[in-house]
């Protein structure tokens, strides 16, 4: 232990299938990559460069978990969201060189503040509190890409309660995970540990106290939460 000011915070892990957890370093997320989930949200799929933003690691909520209410918002919404674990990093990755730099996949929620997010775009604010409140990245355990391979097509599905709210093929995503991280590469220096959200397909909306979501990719371990 080290002489700090006082105790230092725990290491953020995700459970990993058959391998040690997997500890966050930084949590990424590209918006609106899926074409139908840009023009309901405004954006131009056709001209838009893709956009980052951030959420800390200990927005992490395990699978399984409640997630409490937030404070500050009537309007949270759930997007549901391939996840890139990061096993090494650089910078001015190529495309072709990112799949191999892939530790695997997971199941992850952008959970947002939807009107609090919408109030900051029309006075030009920034989106954090939006987007980067306590518990607002929901994640599964990561299936390590030696059992997956390169995940780039399948079902990516959220339903609430029950009943379908989004549903798409990650084949449709506007940029794929290598023109993803080779962009955001570009702009900061990614390092093992990083995930990346890689944005949510149409169909966002709304939940209150109570809901249960359950979120699937094909191939990996659905993620289950209630709001509490």
């Amino acid at each position: 232990m080290g002489d700090y000011a006082f105790a230092e915070p725990p290491v953020i892990s995700l459970m990993s299938m058959s391998t040690r957890p997997f500890p966050v370093r930084r949590i990424y997320c590209v918006g609106q990559n899926y074409r139908d989930h840009a023009k309901e949200m405004g954006g131009n799929p056709e001209t838009d460069e893709p956009f980052f933003f951030m959420k800390p690691a200990d927005a992490i909520l395990q699978n399984g978990e409640i997630m409490p209410y937030p404070p500050g918002t009537s309007d949270l919404h759930h997007e549901v969201e391939l996840v890139v674990a990061m096993n090494m990093g650089g910078k001015n990755i190529p495309p072709e060189k990112v799949n191999d730099m892939i530790f695997g996949y997971a199941v992850g929620l952008d959970m947002t503040k939807r009107d609090v997010q919408n109030a900051a775009k029309q006075k030009g604010r920034p989106w954090e509190m939006a987007k980067a409140f306590d518990f607002s990245a929901p994640c599964s355990s990561i299936t390590p890409e030696m059992y997956t391979g390169v995940v780039a097509k399948g079902k990516i599905q959220c339903k609430v309660n029950g009943e379908l709210r989004q549903s798409a093929d990650l084949g449709d995503m506007i940029w794929g995970v290598p023109e993803i991280v080779h962009h955001l590469s570009r702009l900061v220096e990614i390092a093992p540990g990083d995930l990346i959200f890689t944005g949510t397909p149409a169909g966002v909306g709304p939940v209150v106290k109570g809901d249960k979501i359950e979120a699937t990719i094909a191939g990996l371990e659905p993620l289950l939460i209630e709001i509490g």
